[in-house]
């Protein structure tokens, strides 16, 4: 049985099934992207969560135990930068081994923005990772830097790619948000890069993600302008989705070349097929990445209550989602500055 036919799957007010958990594993990152954590605002004085606020590794992996039980098949690490935290193998491991009701395997992945993948690529395969993501918002130097606000090298990234390959992650998908003005001319040479590479470049539009990131309209480039741009240069084909409820519009090259991807969250919204729930670093659940508030389960972890209250409590909280701020925003009926603020995508990851 595959993941979208599972029985007696969780579902929402607006009828969409829960199967996709990401999970925050720390709100810190060693990187300044603009549009996540600028610096102007995470800087040196910045509070982030001390130790004793953050799940253990033990506390995620139940959690995570009780959401495959109710449908959960696929789980993503971020969050922050994830291979930040001390040991990230070691989660890996265990949550490498649930299960879901008809004995599967839980499709495990991580977003990274592959600063120390060099460093621990293989120890993540061998830990059980299935799949992995590295964010790569340019192909030249200069820009990465200035993008990363840190100065870090896109060798290093690259680097970092090289060594998920040689550990045996296929295919790994490379993460490009695409500003317009700001990175938009890296877009052919990020394709040229990474075409016939076996990895699949995707981009994703600028999003109204948090409070903080400055965000306008006109600095979004649509993806199907994107698409018509690349097209032009390297004919392409659309292909259709893997998986129901898939952010990721797909295309291929016509000459074999490989694969990319578009998210257009912003442009062409797809709300109705949203099958997300996020968890926080702390353990609050979040039912939208443009979410004001969240559900508290750490206290739960912590106050002795066994799992069935836990699993009560997901399935009361699925079962009243009627979040679909992309949609509403496309055809006007929400906007950005309602005046409330809104989750930080570094904090419950993207």
């Amino acid at each position: 049985m595959d993941c979208d036919a599972a029985p007696d799957r969780l579902t929402d007010s607006l009828g969409r099934a829960l199967r996709d958990l990401r999970i925050s594993v720390t709100d810190r990152c060693n990187f300044r992207c603009s549009y996540c954590m600028p610096k102007e605002v995470f800087d040196h004085r910045h509070a982030f969560l001390a130790h004793k606020e953050l799940l253990s590794f033990e506390e995620i992996t139940r959690l995570a135990r009780v959401f495959v039980a109710q449908g959960v098949c696929k789980i993503r690490l971020t969050g922050g930068e994830p291979l930040l935290r001390k040991d990230l193998e070691h989660l890996v491991r265990m949550l490498s081994a649930l299960r879901t009701p008809d004995c599967r395997a839980v499709d495990l992945t991580l977003t990274t923005n592959g600063s120390v993948l060099a460093k621990k690529a293989q120890a993540l395969r061998d830990a059980g990772l299935s799949r992995i993501a590295v964010s790569v918002d340019a192909i030249d130097d200069t820009v990465f830097r200035r993008m990363n606000d840190v100065d870090f090298p896109v060798a290093d990234v690259l680097e970092g790619i090289a060594a998920a390959q040689r550990a045996g992650f296929a295919p790994i998908k490379i993460n490009m948000v695409v500003k317009r003005g700001t990175n938009d001319h890296q877009i052919l040479p990020m394709v040229e890069h990474f075409r016939g590479s076996g990895v699949i470049l995707r981009f994703i539009e600028f999003m109204d993600v948090g409070s903080t990131n400055g965000w306008r309209m006109d600095e979004v480039l649509p993806s199907a302008d994107l698409i018509a741009l690349i097209n032009a240069r390297y004919p392409l084909e659309a292909l259709e989705p893997a998986a129901i409820g898939e952010t990721a519009q797909r295309w291929r090259y016509r000459d074999g070349a490989g694969e990319i991807g578009v998210i257009s969250s912003v442009t062409r919204a797809f709300c109705r097929d949203c099958t997300r729930l996020r968890l926080s670093t702390e353990g609050k659940v979040y039912l939208c990445l443009f979410a004001h508030q969240g559900h508290d389960l750490r206290t739960l972890l912590r106050s002795g209550c066994d799992d069935g209250h836990i699993a009560s409590t997901i399935a009361q909280i699925w079962s009243h989602r009627s979040d679909r701020y992309s949609e509403l925003r496309s055809s006007g009926q929400a906007s950005r500055d309602s005046g409330v603020r809104r989750i930080e995508m570094h904090y419950i990851g993207g």
